[in-house]
């Protein structure tokens, strides 16, 4: 092109308007965001140049107000739902391997009750400094919505250090003991997802991700887990049941089995253990593992639980009167049973209904209840101890629970899991070693 034809092309361009942005220094030493419009036009053999130079910074913080409703949280400045998938759709894009969790808190409702929705706000903003604390630099902290966050940790594939993260984000939260000078108890459950072993697309790895929080609740939260192809089934299970949760425990389908309690000193039974069964009318006897992670997440499990206790404490006290004085029977606990705070309150008007004496009766606990570890757990089993009704430990050995964790729960008697009772029989120890 020769120069005569680029300097019309200038001449053309600059006809049109040039519009440039950069900063300037003020006669303060500060520097704004500038918008400079530069233009020339002829008359004649005159040659004429025009400049506008207007400040933008109001612009500016309007246009970064709009990024940041569209793309962060408001209220804790976090990344958003859109920021989140932004964010995890370049992490599967470029990288090898991610990790995702979810956490959820544990007992936001009681504090956002208790203390208002002011109160709730800055617990929420604790939350997420703390969570930000939690991450590297390049990692991403989004609010989902409530008080639910996602985290993105792209590159890494180590599942025991995203589990050492998770319980280190656990004991973080767990450690928010007052909000504007108010006590509260507070924690968090986190489902933990691995790209690319759980899922090839983000909606999948967030499912699978949800899945676990889910189990993580439903273990009695304060943990984390992992997500298994198995709880995809249980899932499937689960919506499955809950529609039918009503209509069973209406017609009266769950029944109580017993299974003794036997003294080894002289094969004498001393009591028994309630164990809850479904009579599903098309499917036969289901145990357990087939329906309690249903009934957990819907509404009936505090009635059926109030339930296996009033019929377990009037069937030992039948027994009782027929001649069996000393028998005791065990219920198991289920975590829900604890939401309300009347479960002292509860037993007790069942114990009196019953006419069963209070020391008949143990409640049994799991390894869930004790790692939660709060004053919703220990009060009302406290109360109760002191009354007579015995606290028991169910399938002590199988988990993270240790004795030290013991000595703040009333607890009676431990029963160890039937794995360690088994491998020492196969061993033919004699009867003085057990």
């Amino acid at each position: 092109m020769s120069s005569m034809t680029q300097l019309a092309a200038r001449q053309e361009a600059l006809a049109e308007g040039v519009t440039l942005e950069l900063s300037v220094r003020t006669a303060g030493e500060s520097l704004i965001p500038v918008e400079l419009s530069v233009s020339l036009w002829m008359e004649g053999d005159d040659v004429s140049f025009g400049a506008i130079l207007r400040d933008i910074t109001e612009r500016r913080q309007n246009e970064e107000r709009m990024f940041r409703l569209a793309h962060m949280d408001y209220l804790t400045g976090l990344a958003n739902r859109t920021q989140l998938s932004f964010s995890l759709e370049q992490a599967l894009r470029d990288e090898k391997a991610a990790i995702i969790m979810l956490v959820d808190l544990d007992g936001f409702k009681d504090v956002n009750d208790s203390l208002g929705h002011d109160g709730g706000d800055a617990l929420l903003v604790d939350v997420a400094l703390r969570l930000q604390a939690a991450v590297r630099s390049g990692d991403t902290v989004a609010r989902m919505g409530g008080d639910e966050f996602a985290l993105s940790l792209p590159g890494l594939d180590d599942a025991r250090q995203a589990g050492e993260i998770a319980d280190q984000i656990i004991d973080d939260i767990s450690r928010i003991t007052t909000v504007d000078g108010q006590r509260v108890t507070i924690s968090a459950s986190i489902g933990i997802v691995l790209f690319p072993l759980h899922g090839a697309t983000m909606q999948e790895l967030l499912t699978s991700a949800d899945l676990a929080l889910y189990q993580a609740k439903a273990e009695g939260r304060h943990c984390r887990r992992f997500f298994t192809p198995a709880l995809r089934e249980l899932s499937q299970a689960r919506r499955s049941h809950q529609s039918q949760m009503a209509r069973a425990f209406q017609q009266e389908e769950f029944e109580l089995y017993y299974r003794p309690q036997v003294r080894l000193a002289d094969n004498a039974i001393i009591g028994a253990e309630a164990l809850l069964r479904w009579h599903h009318p098309e499917k036969g006897l289901l145990g357990p593992a087939a329906f309690l992670p249903a009934l957990y997440a819907g509404p009936w499990a505090e009635r059926v639980g109030e339930w296996v206790i009033r019929t377990a404490c009037r069937q030992a006290a039948d027994w009782r009167r027929q001649g069996a004085k000393n028998f005791r029977v065990g219920v198991n606990l289920f975590n829900v049973q604890f939401r309300t705070g009347a479960l002292a309150h509860q037993i007790r008007g069942i114990l009196a209904a019953t006419g069963l004496d209070a020391e008949a009766l143990e409640l049994e606990i799991t390894e869930n209840i004790i790692l939660r570890y709060d004053e919703n757990m220990l009060r009302p089993l406290k109360e109760l101890r002191n009354e007579g009704v015995g606290i028991a430990f169910d399938d002590y050995g199988t988990g993270y629970a240790s004795l030290s964790m013991l000595k703040d729960y009333p607890v009676t008697r431990l029963k160890i899991d039937q794995t360690f009772v088994r491998a020492r029989c196969r061993h033919s120890l004699p009867r003085q070693q057990f």
